[in-house]
């Protein structure tokens, strides 16, 4: 056997073998979900190690950067593709292109937008294919971000989802969902992230994932948030160009997408039509319009097998690239105006201006066509309750979609937020968002506006590893549920060391979302205010029965209330400490004890604060 022929058969032999057990063929490029036919997805190894040959053929478009570590250690790395090797974040908005930034596997079972992502950037710089979507746009991208939930990898991970063979993990190694983690940024896969985002500042930002829920005949469905809180000129941008764009091209491209999230008044009967929803700031989107930037949504069909929904997810990003390279200097400009927008919030007269915290239905709907499956509906005799059984025969049908927003709580922005030093996890979590703060050189006294909170209810069973004051998934859709906090204006005095939080920056409202209790993920709702709902003096029983006999004689008002107390409230009249402690709350004493008064200070102005 001669030299040439010797070489032949060991590359032919090579592979055969699974691409990560031996090398791949100089030529060949696919992806290894490609190689396998899409059954099967790599590992983490296997997955940078196609990045990094990818990198290494293509060194002066592609560039691998780590930016933070995992619970467990690992590197969380970004890939970078520019079309003339300028990879520094400042350098590339200086030059007017726009930069797109993809996050891939949050939910480390939903890796579709990893191996789309694996594809299409070989196709813009290896094949040159897809050259051009790097002409006035860097495409910027996590393989994986939940690296930990994503080498937990099983065949039972996820019940609801066809293929590929092994998946990963929903949670991270500390088994909490990172897409509700956004506002709390509790984790350091979080915090890595929003100072990564940060650094680049990316224009536009895409979230990839599976979706859970109804059968049909959608593979790719999404949504990009248009809704009240939204900058007005990018929504509409949103609503008129992007949004019907993208459904053009993913049908072209012989897709079917659906141009909204698709979740069912009744999922007992999809024939009752299709619910509003708005994503708060936990999850991905709903934070990026505290970023004053548009997020994409994408959630493949996870009935569909593994090849249509990596195909899929292909062609909604390589559309998207489209409209950002058409449309660039346009995105850039709305995003200048937004984040000029955010950074006038504290500059108002107080109560001049209505911030909003919470977008829900106006009972709006629109009629759509629908394109479902045949179903049968039937009592099932072992859950005791209507459920489904799909039949993949088409329906299609117009059903109405509840897409009417309006604005359901809000709140008048103040000139900034004074928080006293002690509560440092809460302040903690705004300097993870990089929110600019100060420190107060000396102690200040002054009229602030203050919440006074009280009827809290905390959730029962933990979520995302907190006690919060909502329903977990319900997202708190409405302010009242956990309880009612009042404002009031008070002369208080912070002591030296407290935290200004002025309102005339970009990220103003990530501030007032942390600190406003009414908002959806506030540090009050997420229980990081917990303690001032705690009393901690108290009085013994003996004590409380001298005051109550004193009170009784002095006061016939109180002692009416008292008595209409009793025979209108059982469980009150059944409770010996209930009884007495009814005294100690109309007392000086108790007050001493300032429960449910909210510390975080509303400034009516800066003026005077003697900040550092």
């Amino acid at each position: 056997m001669n030299l040439r022929t010797a070489v032949l058969s060991a590359s032919v032999l090579a592979c055969a073998f699974p691409l990560g057990l031996c090398a791949q063929a100089a030529s060949d490029w696919r992806t290894p979900t490609e190689i396998s036919n899409y059954r099967t997805t790599p590992d983490y190894a296997e997955t940078m190690a196609y990045l990094e040959r990818i990198a290494a053929a293509a060194p002066g478009q592609v560039k691998i950067e780590d930016f933070g570590k995992t619970g467990q250690g690992r590197d969380l790395k970004i890939v970078i593709a520019s079309k003339d090797g300028v990879f520094d974040p400042a350098a590339i908005h200086a030059s007017g292109r726009a930069i797109l930034l993809v996050q891939n596997a949050i939910h480390a079972g939903e890796m579709d937008g990893k191996d789309s992502c694996l594809a299409l950037l070989r196709d813009i710089v290896i094949t040159k294919t897809r050259a051009a979507l790097l002409d006035h746009v860097v495409f910027v991208f996590i393989p994986v971000y939940n690296i930990d939930g994503h080498e937990r990898r099983s065949a039972y991970n996820r019940i609801n989802q066809n293929g590929p063979e092994q998946i990963g993990w929903r949670g991270n190694a500390s088994n909490i969902n990172l897409n509700r983690d956004y506002m709390k940024a509790q984790e350091p896969e979080t915090r890595a992230l929003l100072k990564m985002f940060h650094r680049w500042l990316p224009d536009f930002y895409v979230d990839d994932h599976v979706t859970d829920g109804a059968d049909f005949q959608y593979d790719v469905t999404f949504d990009i948030d248009a809704t009240p809180d939204v900058a007005p000129a990018t929504a509409k941008w949103i609503r008129e160009d992007v949004t019907p764009e993208l459904e053009r091209q993913i049908d072209a491209a012989g897709h079917l997408a659906f141009p909204s999230l698709i979740d069912l008044n009744d999922d007992t009967d999809p024939a009752k039509g299709l619910a509003f929803s708005d994503l708060s700031p936990r999850f991905s989107t709903g934070q990026m319009i505290l970023e004053n930037r548009p997020g994409l949504l994408v959630e493949m069909h996870m009935l569909k097998d593994y090849k249509t929904r990596v195909t899929g997810n292909y062609e909604i990003l390589r559309a998207l690239l489209e409209v950002m390279n058409r449309d660039a200097a346009k995105l850039i400009a709305l995003n200048r105006t937004a984040d000029e927008a955010a950074a006038k919030l504290g500059a108002h007269p107080l109560g001049s201006e209505k911030f909003p915290l919470v977008i829900g239905s106006n009972g709006e709907t629109t009629p759509v066509v629908f394109h479902g499956y045949q179903f049968t509906r039937a009592l099932s005799e072992i859950s005791g309750r209507m459920w489904v059984s799909y039949r993949h025969e088409p329906w299609n049908v117009t059903l109405p979609l509840s897409n009417g927003a309006q604005v359901v709580a809000s709140t008048t922005p103040p000139a900034g937020y004074i928080v006293p030093p002690q509560w440092t996890d809460v302040l903690n979590v705004l300097a993870a968002h990089d929110v600019a703060m100060r420190r107060t050189a000396a102690a200040w006294t002054g009229k602030v506006e203050r919440y006074r909170c009280s009827g809290m209810q905390w959730q029962g069973p933990p979520f995302e590893g907190r006690h919060p004051t909502f329903e977990g998934e319900g997202a708190g859709a409405q302010p009242g549920h956990y309880g009612v906090c009042t404002l009031t204006t008070e002369t208080l005095t912070f002591p030296a060391g407290s935290v200004v939080i002025a309102l005339n920056q970009r990220l103003s409202k990530v501030a007032i979302h942390w600190l406003e209790p009414d908002a959806p993920d506030s540090a009050l709702r997420w229980g990081f205010f917990d303690p001032i709902f705690e009393q901690r003096e108290y009085g013994e029983a003996y004590v409380l029965e001298k005051l109550a006999r004193e009170n009784l004689a002095k006061d016939p008002q109180l002692k009416a209330e008292f008595e209409h107390r009793i025979e209108a409230d059982p469980r009150f009249a059944a409770s010996p400490r209930a009884r007495l402690e009814f005294f100690y709350e109309r007392s000086p004493w108790f007050l001493e004890n300032h429960v449910g008064e909210y510390p975080v200070g509303r400034l009516l102005s800066l003026e005077g604060v003697p900040v550092e």
